[in-house]
Parts: C-alpha cells; sequence; structure tokens
C-alpha cells in the first residue's frame, strides 16, 4: 500500500465567487489569532492520564455546539497549562531532593538495567585466538634470534664477529651514511669547521671471504684446543677501505738546530693507539691522523709563505725552515710512511741528529757526537739520538686544543642581535670604549705558526738559561747555586730563583735573585731590588751571575765578620784601582781585629780569583831616628803580605777566613 501525502494548500480559503468571476479570498488569520490556534492542539495530558472515547466524544460535541469565543487573554490557556506543569516539576524536584540526602530513610531508586546484548562467544573465541597466535609468533621469533645469538657467542672458538654488532659499535663512533646499497662514512674535520680539501671518505662492507684454516676446525664446529686458533682473538666481519693517500702512519716533527747538531724535537699526532682495539678501529683511527697531520702542516705552509719576517721562512716539499735566533732553525717537517714504502715520505729533515745538545744550546764549544738517522718499524724514520723535549710537545698539543676551542666557543652575544664573537670588551661603549686603533690591534691575531715559533723561542731560551746555570753550578763549589725552577709556568714564560750560599754559613747570608725567561729576553730580580732586562745571548747572564757570585763573598765576608767581632774598615764595591776587569768591577773589604792590631784585606772581582791581605803593628821594620823620634808612629801598618788561602785548610772560602781570623786573634 503506497503512501498518500497531505498538503496544505498554498492559497487561502475563497469565501464568494462574484457574477464576473471575482473570487473573494479569506484574509489570513493575525500572528495572535494562528498562535492561539496552535496552542489549543497542544496536549498537556501526562503519559499516566487516560481518556475514554466516550470522553472525547462528549468534548468534541461541546465544541460543535458552542461557537468559538475569543478568551479573554489569548494565552490564558497556555499559562494556565505551563503553570500546572510547573508546580508538578517543582514537586518532582522536591521529591528528589528527598531521596538524594537520606534514601535509606525514605525510599531507594534502584538503576534500571539495560537488557544484554545476545552473546556472540564464537566471534569472540576466533579474535582471540588470531590475537594469541600473533602474539605467539613473534615470541617464538625473538626467542629464536636470542637463542641463536647466545649460542654464537657462547662459542669459545667463534672465529667471526657478528656483523651488525660489529657495524652497531662503527656507528657510534664515526659518522656513516647509506648510498645505494653502499655503507660510507667521513673522516674529514668539516663538522669541526675545516676547509682542507683532502678527501676523507671511507667505504664499508661486509667481508664475504674469512680467513682461517679449516683444517683447525673439527666436525662439531668447536676448534681444537691444542690449536692456534684456539687463543685467537675472532676476526672482524667488516671490511672498512680507506683511500690510498691516507694509509700508513703520519706525524708532524718539530726540531731546534744549530749548524747541524738538534737541540731538541718533538712529535705532534692526533691521538695514540690503543692495543687491543679492532683492526677497523685502528685503520680507521690511522688514517685520521694521516688526515689531520696533512691538514695541520697544510695550514702551518700556508702561514708561512703569507708571513713576512726579516728572515722569510723557507718551505720547500714536506720542510718549514724559520729562524728563531740567529744561527738557531726551528724545523717543523711532515712525516708520512706508506703501508707499501719503506721509507717516509718528506724525511728531509731526518739527515741528521745529535749525540749531546749541551754545546749547541750554550752558544759555543765543541762535542757532541752526531749520529745517523735510523728506520723503525713500520717505517718511519727518526733520529736515534735526540733530546725528546716533553714540556715542548704538551705545549704544542694544549696550543692545538686551545685553537680548536677558541674556534667554536664564542661568547654568547649580548645583545641577541649583536654579531657572533664579538667579547664584552668590543661592545663597552662611552668612556670605557675603545677607538679604532684599540680594535685593530685588538682584531690582531697571532697565526698557528706564529705561535708555535713563539713557544719554540721560549723554550730554547729555557733550555740555554738552563745550561748555563748547570754549567756554572758544575764550576764553583764555593760558593754553591741552588736553583728551584717553578712548575707552574706558561708556555711562553718561565720563572727560576737561584740562591747562592756557602756550605755551613747559610745563616751569614743568602744571596738570592730571580730569572724571569721570555720568548727573546730575560729579566733577573737581584737581592737589592735592582731589576736588569737581558737579551737571549748566554754570555750576559753568565757575566751577571759571576758578579753575583763576587757580591756574595764580599757580603758574606762581613756578615761573618760581626760574628766573630771584627770590625769593618771600608767596603767597596766598585773599585777603581788594581787590575781592570773585562766586566764590571773589583770589590775590597777591610777588616780590623778587635784588638785593632791585625788588619785583613779582600780584594775580589767577577773573573778573577780572591785574593786576601793580611797587616800587623806595630811595625817590626821601624826604627827610631833623629827624623821620627815618636813612638806612636810605630803602631802604623806594616807592609800587606798576601795569604795563600788556597793552601789553608778548610772546606770553603768563609771556613778559611773564619780560621784565619782566629788565628790573627791569639
Amino acid at each position: 500500500m503506497a503512501d498518500i501525502r497531505l498538503e496544505v494548500p498554498g492559497e487561502n480559503a475563497v469565501l464568494e465567487v462574484l457574477y464576473d468571476g471575482t473570487e473573494l479570498y479569506q484574509q489570513p488569520p493575525s500572528m495572535s489569532e494562528n498562535l492561539t490556534q496552535l496552542a489549543r492542539k497542544i496536549d498537556f495530558a501526562t503519559d499516566g492520564e487516560e481518556v475514554t472515547t466516550e470522553e472525547k466524544k462528549e468534548e468534541e460535541e461541546e465544541e460543535e455546539k458552542q461557537p468559538f469565543q475569543q478568551p479573554h487573554w489569548p494565552l490564558e490557556e497556555v499559562r494556565n497549562k505551563v503553570r500546572q506543569a510547573l508546580t508538578e516539576v517543582s514537586v518532582l524536584h522536591d521529591l528528589l531532593m528527598i531521596v538524594k540526602q537520606k534514601p535509606h530513610q525514605y525510599m531507594v531508586l534502584d538503576p534500571v538495567q539495560a537488557e544484554a546484548p545476545e552473546p556472540k562467544a564464537y566471534i569472540q573465541f576466533l579474535s582471540l585466538k588470531k590475537s594469541l597466535q600473533s602474539a605467539a609468533s613473534i615470541l617464538l621469533t625473538g626467542g629464536d634470534r636470542l637463542r641463536a645469538s647466545q649460542a654464537e657467542i657462547g662459542r669459545p672458538n667463534r672465529p667471526v664477529q657478528d656483523f651488525h654488532i660489529e657495524l652497531l659499535r662503527l656507528r657510534q663512533n664515526w659518522r656513516l651514511k647509506k648510498v645505494g646499497n653502499t655503507i660510507i662514512g667521513d673522516l674529514s674535520y668539516r663538522s669541526a669547521g675545516s676547509m682542507f680539501r683532502q678527501t676523507g671518505i671511507f667505504e664499508v662492507s661486509k667481508a664475504d671471504d674469512v680467513t682461517g684454516p679449516s683444517s683447525l676446525v673439527g666436525a662439531s664446529g668447536a676448534a681444537s684446543p691444542l690449536s692456534p686458533m684456539a687463543n685467537r682473538a675472532p676476526q672482524s666481519s667488516l671490511r672498512v677501505n680507506v683511500p690510498t693517500e691516507l694509509t700508513g702512519s703520519a706525524y708532524i716533527f718539530v726540531c731546534i738546530k744549530k749548524d747541524e747538531e738538534d737541540i731538541c724535537s718533538a712529535q705532534l699526532t692526533s691521538s695514540d693507539f690503543v692495543a687491543g682495539e679492532t683492526p677497523w678501529q685502528q685503520k680507521l683511527e690511522k688514517a685520521q691522523n694521516v688526515l689531520f697531520c696533512k691538514e695541520l702542516f697544510n695550514q702551518l705552509a700556508r702561514e708561512a709563505v703569507k708571513l713576512t719576517p726579516s728572515i722569510p721562512h723557507l718551505v720547500v716539499g714536506n720542510q718549514i725552515t724559520a729562524t728563531i735566533f740567529p744561527g738557531i732553525h726551528l724545523l717543523v717537517g711532515l712525516c708520512h710512511s706508506d703501508s707499501k714504502n719503506s721509507g717516509p715520505k718528506g724525511g728531509t729533515l731526518q739527515g741528521s741528529a745529535a749525540g749531546g745538545g749541551g754545546p749547541a744550546v750554550a752558544g759555543g764549544g765543541t762535542g757532541g757526537t752526531t749520529v745517523g738517522s735510523t728506520t723503525t718499524g713500520g717505517g718511519l724514520m727518526g733520529p736515534s739520538k735526540y733530546k725528546h723535549e716533553h714540556d715542548l710537545e704538551h705545549s704544542l698539543h694544549q696550543l692545538l686544543h686551545r685553537v680548536y676551542h677558541n674556534s667554536f666557543q664564542h661568547p654568547l652575544p649580548h645583545p641577541v642581535y649583536a654579531s657572533m664573537g664579538m667579547s664584552k670588551r668590543r661592545r663597552a661603549a662611552g668612556l670605557e670604549g675603545m677607538d679604532r686603533n684599540q680594535l685593530l690591534n685588538m682584531m690582531r691575531e697571532q697565526t698557528l705558526l706564529e705561535q708555535i715559533i713563539r713557544q719554540v723561542q721560549h723554550n730554547f731560551l729555557r733550555l740555554r738559561t738552563m745550561y748555563v746555570i748547570d754549567q756554572l753550578a758544575a764550576e764553583f763549589k764555593d760558593p754553591l747555586i741552588v736553583s728551584h725552577w717553578n712548575a707552574f709556568n706558561s708556555p711562553t714564560q718561565s720563572c727560576v730563583k737561584i740562591n747562592i750560599v756557602t756550605q755551613g754559613y747559610d745563616s751569614a747570608l743568602r744571596t738570592k735573585l730571580v730569572i724571569h725567561i721570555f720568548e727573546r729576553t730575560l729579566k733577573c730580580i737581584c737581592r737589592d731590588g735592582k731589576i736588569m732586562t737581558m737579551s737571549f745571548e748566554p754570555q750576559e747572564l753568565r757575566n751577571l751571575i759571576l758578579c753575583q757570585i763576587s757580591q756574595h763573598n764580599m757580603a758574606a765576608l762581613q756578615g761573618l765578620a760581626k760574628y766573630t767581632g771584627w770590625t769593618v774598615l771600608s767596603s767597596e764595591q766598585n773599585i777603581g784601582t788594581g787590575t781592570i776587569e773585562p766586566l764590571g768591577n773589583a770589590s775590597t773589604v777591610m777588616l780590623a781585629s778587635p784588638s785593632g792590631n791585625k788588619v785583613i784585606g779582600v780584594h775580589s772581582g767577577p773573573h778573577q780569583r780572591v785574593s786576601v791581605f793580611v797587616s800587623s803593628s806595630p811595625r817590626p821594620d821601624f826604627y827610631p831616628s833623629t827624623v821620627v823620634s815618636e813612638q806612636r808612629w810605630e803602631h802604623l801598618g806594616s807592609v800587606w803580605q798576601e795569604v795563600r788561602h788556597d793552601r789553608m785548610e778548610g772546606r770553603n772560602f768563609l771556613n778559611k777566613m773564619e780560621l784565619l781570623m782566629a788565628a790573627l786573634t791569639a
């Protein structure tokens, strides 16, 4: 049976049709009349009310009999119905509040349970079975892999390591990426800001052909305990191919030479190889060390060409020659030994080596046996006998680390829009700001080669100073020269404290002087507060110490005289009579005995030995005459007599003078 649609006519009802055919339509009701009619159609009866058919019929008949009457207010019935509904809702609300506050006193409201759906046990069983099956397959697969890996690791004589485990270790230490079906890595320092064009790409592949004698492995797959394979480390499953130009070993050799003698030397490498690592790790570290040495030497060569010193630097092949002092040269060379070649590349600086660096450091004399270079294992050639300077090597490594750190650890820009790397001092403005010249001087930074030359100059001057002090300490046993080197030094400044004392007479006098060693100068602070600046010539330092020794003898003798009761008659530091000293002036001291009848005169110079003279009174050669008749002239001092104190008993000069004063006093 088809549905029947009832539609409201689109026009108003026709009230009358005139004779000429004109139709008069009923006017539409107003909004109030329309709302009243719609409100009368609302059924306000509740669900619980039951209206019989008879009552409905009676109501309809009454409505038909009674004509339509407009109520006093159009919505009066609606208002009455809404008021009645509001009353019922209020009662229901009060009832719910009572139930909610004290439900156990009045009533209990049980929730209505919805009807349970029909269970579908078969579908649930299938889904549960499928889930368990997938989980079981995952666990079984993982267990098989773990069992296989444990069995592989547990084998005591496992010939080959796991490829994936080794690849994981390789990725932890080196940068890798996959290009197509090939795994490649990078050894270069480009991530650290390097502009060196040398390629550092290496290739990683799986080693298919594993070398190993099959006769050592039994039928069960385990090696015999008596076979050499039982104690051999498992082979690597990785094959690492590095460029041919990065194979072998390399280092930067720094040497200080005078003429044909090596004074000291040092080596620079990027890292030390640890024994017991995997072969590919050693191979990559050696290749990166070769790359580091090549890049460092390339930068030093560029700086050597750009610098314009008074004596130009010489760059020939793999060797840089720089003059640090007159006759003293610095050699910086790149030594690279290829795995295929027995000798190093750029071994020109290995031509000679010195057995003794003393004469060369001192600046004069002969000595030191020249020994040719020898070839060590691995093809690296080096001087067989030379003084390896560990301090210089350590300071150069610190210099490289400081250059790397300063290149990337820039100060934070304040404010944030300032240029990267600007220091706080450059950002200062106002009265504390710097002018253009100060900013230009601040921007002039020394190159790496200049810093190396400065450190080498200081190291050489320190060695020369040490040699001069040691030579004087070995030459002079009276007084003793004791040097104390400061352990906290900088790469370009050192300090040594020299004490000049006489054995057994430390309380009498102790002469102290401090020497500061810079790159090309020495600064000495004496006991009396005088500050003297000297050049790099060793003779100046030697003359200064000799003058200090002479002054120490005279000052110590005066201190001893006070303890023994002798009187100091005169003391002259710079005497103008007598033999002229080659450097400096001689000094004299005259001492009188407690009774005044004996006088001792001491003459000492920096380059002359100490001379002691004695005079006594009364004069033994005094003869009265008509010219000199008074006896008082008899008490004048007699002629000075020289004492050969070198033949006297005593450990040192002060001990001999003490014995002499005791003998003259008695």
